[in-house]
């Protein structure tokens, strides 16, 4: 499994443990709340919830979902596949939230994981966070060693591309020292005392106390009726 395939399964088990959704939701979520996600089309999603259903962790229900009242299909159609976890699912995707491995401090994946720390215990959220920063720290280094290298030869554009570069790692590293010394004090993004974990926030579809980006208003035309 390559990397890319293994942040889009853990995304969709993450997903889905909030509630059941067809593939358009899942994708819409994918592409509003995880934002890291929008290359993702259904001819990638479709696939990945494939092999979660044959792994054992996602069963395929026709129908709708709670948030749906229920319609009568039109003639000619078969109905909406729903896509809901199973315990084997659940059991499956802690185990992913408990792993802080190396891959977990690279840019996409922190992004998915990070997106899930609501669900995520805090000793875990400490090493990601301390990991992901010691990675950012390294690549700063690299930068600045290779700008003191090449300035002379750079022109002026190129130049303030990587300086601008340098300063957004420099700025998530702050981010991040806010963040750890947060944890480290038992407060949550709010700066108010927190249990363990942190409360889930399912109504604005996004975990924790996480910031969401615009809907996507781009139109979509889902095939929910792929199995």
């Amino acid at each position: 499994m390559s990397r890319r395939s293994g942040i889009l399964e853990f995304a969709v088990l993450g997903l889905l443990r909030e509630s059941p959704m067809h593939g358009y939701e899942l994708r819409k979520r994918l592409n509003t709340s995880l934002g890291v996600f929008r290359a993702f089309s259904y001819g990638t999603l479709y696939p990945c919830l494939k092999t979660l259903v044959a792994n054992g962790w996602l069963i395929e229900e026709p129908g709708h979902t709670a948030e749906e009242a229920p319609a009568a299909p039109l003639a000619g159609r078969r109905a909406k596949i729903v896509y809901r976890l199973t315990a084997e699912g659940k059991e499956h995707f802690e185990q992913l939230l408990s792993q802080t491995g190396p891959d977990a401090y690279e840019d996409e994946s922190f992004a998915a994981r990070f997106a899930f720390f609501g669900q995520t215990s805090r000793d875990v959220r400490m090493r990601v966070l301390e990991g992901r920063r010691s990675r950012l720290e390294e690549r700063l280094e690299k930068m600045r060693a290779s700008l003191a290298r090449t300035r002379e030869r750079l022109d002026d554009y190129t130049l303030e591309l990587q300086r601008h570069g340098m300063e957004s790692v420099e700025r998530e590293v702050r981010w991040l020292n806010e963040l750890i010394e947060s944890e480290r004090a038992g407060r949550d993004l709010h700066g108010s005392a927190s249990g363990e974990p942190a409360q889930q926030d399912t109504t604005s579809g996004a975990t924790g106390g996480l910031p969401r980006p615009g809907d996507d208003t781009r139109p979509d035309t889902p095939d929910d009726t792929a199995t």
